[in-house]
C-alpha cells in the first residue's frame, strides 16, 4: 500500500438494537431516586420518559412507560399518605412509598442494564 491509496474502512453492521443508548433511561431511574432527597426531580423525570417514550425499541419503551406509570402512582400514594399524616397513619405509608420507590427503581436498573422490559409493567405495586 502506498501512501497516496486511500485506506477503506469496512462497514458497520446494521443496528439490531443491541447497542441502543440506555443513558435517557438510567438517568430517568436516577431521577426519580434523587427525588427522594430533592422533591422535585421525578416531574423532570416524568417529562424526560414522555418526550423519549416511543423513539426506541420496545423494550426500551416499556421502561419509559414504567418510569412514568411509578411518578403518577407514586404521586397518587403520596396524596393519600399526605392525607393520612393527620391522623398519624400516614408517617409509615410514606416510609412504606419510599421503600416502594426504591424497589421499583432498582427493578427497573436492573431489567434495563439486561436490556428487557421490566417485570409487572403493568403492577401498581412492586
Amino acid at each position: 500500500m502506498t501512501p497516496h491509496e486511500p485506506q477503506v474502512e469496512p462497514p458497520e453492521p446494521p443496528n439490531d438494537g443491541n447497542d441502543t443508548d440506555t443513558t435517557i433511561a438510567l438517568i430517568g431511574y436516577a431521577l426519580l431516586l434523587a427525588n427522594l432527597f430533592t422533591g422535585f426531580t421525578a416531574l423532570i423525570s416524568v417529562v424526560v420518559a414522555y418526550i423519549y417514550r416511543g423513539k426506541g425499541p420496545a423494550w426500551l419503551d416499556d421502561h419509559y412507560r414504567y418510569q412514568i406509570r411509578t411518578f403518577w402512582i407514586g404521586l397518587l400514594y403520596l396524596c393519600v399518605a399526605s392525607l393520612l399524616i393527620l391522623i398519624v397513619v400516614g408517617v409509615p405509608l410514606m416510609l412504606a412509598l419510599a421503600v416502594w420507590l426504591i424497589i421499583r427503581c432498582v427493578k427497573g436498573f436492573k431489567a434495563l442494564q439486561e436490556r428487557r422490559s421490566p417485570d409487572n409493567l403493568e403492577s401498581w405495586l412492586i
